[in-house]
């Protein structure tokens, strides 16, 4: 019913940005939140930064002042835009929202994962 795509991820240097995508498809009525989480070897799965449908947003602590979180409504799309990269932000980045689709029930969804790797 809903897909949520992302891609932006890669290798970057310390120091450097990267702009994570998500767009999210399908029976789509309305998206109450959007998120991005991470994932590091060995490490539980933690939230990076999310948005509201009222685009209120939070930050982890680890993240505040180097990643933004915004959105498109149009195009029931996320952005992670993150600067000043450092290797303990190399993760698999995913994608979630909650999504009430066209039967008027609301789902949570998760993307598929991008690898991010910060290393010189």
């Amino acid at each position: 019913q809903v897909q949520l795509v992302e891609s932006g991820g890669g290798l970057v240097q310390p120091g450097g940005s990267l702009r994570l995508s998500c767009a999210a498809s399908g029976r789509i009525f309305s998206i109450n939140f959007m998120g991005w989480y991470r994932q590091a070897p060995g490490k539980q799965r933690e939230l990076v930064a999310s948005i509201t449908s009222g685009s209120t947003t939070n930050y982890a602590d680890s993240v505040k002042g180097r990643f933004t979180i915004s959105k498109d409504n149009a195009k029931n799309t996320v952005y992670l835009q993150m600067n000043s990269l450092k290797p303990e932000d190399t993760a698999v980045y995913y994608c979630n929202a909650d999504i009430i689709v066209t039967t008027s029930r609301e789902y949570s969804y998760w993307g598929q994962g991008t690898q991010v790797t910060v290393s010189s």
